[in-house]
């Protein structure tokens, strides 16, 4: 194989890498700047990928594996001389900068759950929410469709700590659900379901007022 060959075939597999990680993560990384965008509507359209985020993840590792291998092994005798009568120099695309580049981008992409918490500020009401009375303070839990990572949790927590009357807010997406404290004189539970829904785009499937043991 020709240095030439080589070259796109290595740039190929940075290429093939880079849009494997990136497909990966559209599944956290959508709802998470949908919400922050104001689009929330947009935020589950990639829920339906998250059964192949595994899949995808080590088809990244191996096409990236492979695109280093490559760039790494040494070069057999043939392949030096023709080096030697192309005479060429591989470009910054086909380098191990680039490649060095894109496994980073690949990484933080993989790895986006775990930080994506950085992009919410503590968006708690508690004081700003002046309370009546304790008997208007009611919990509940919202049933909600669609998260698939901690990504989600943040988009749901920010919807509904943004909205007036909340307390607390904490959800699980390997549960589906939300956990909401919140003054029923300010908002009712049918208003936080509401807000879920048009600040995310998941569908809250179902809603209801719990005791305050019951979160002990």
């Amino acid at each position: 194989m020709s240095s030439s060959n080589q070259s796109n075939t290595s740039s190929k597999n940075i290429g093939a890498g880079l849009l494997v990680a990136f497909t990966s993560s559209l599944c956290c990384v959508t709802p998470v700047f949908a919400t922050l965008a104001g689009i929330g509507g947009i935020a589950s359209s990639f829920s339906w990928m998250e059964p192949f985020r595994p899949y995808l993840i080590g088809l990244t590792v191996l096409v990236l594996g492979f695109a280093w291998y490559q760039k790494l092994k040494p070069r057999t005798q043939e392949e030096i001389e023709c080096a030697c009568e192309d005479d060429e120099q591989p470009t910054f695309w086909q380098s191990k900068k680039f490649l060095g580049i894109v496994t980073v981008f690949a990484v933080l992409m993989l790895a986006f759950p775990t930080y994506s918490g950085i992009f919410f500020s503590d968006n708690s009401n508690t004081s700003n929410v002046i309370v009546v009375s304790e008997n208007d303070i009611l919990n509940a839990e919202l049933s909600i469709k669609g998260m698939t990572c901690t990504g989600c949790e943040h988009s749901v927590n920010a919807a509904l700590n943004n909205s007036e009357g909340v307390l607390e807010a904490s959800s699980s997406y390997e549960n589906g659900i939300a956990l909401v404290k919140f003054d029923q004189s300010k908002v009712s539970v049918e208003q936080l379901a509401t807000a879920v829904e048009e600040a995310t785009g998941y569908k809250v499937t179902g809603k209801k007022i719990i005791k305050e043991e019951t979160l002990n």
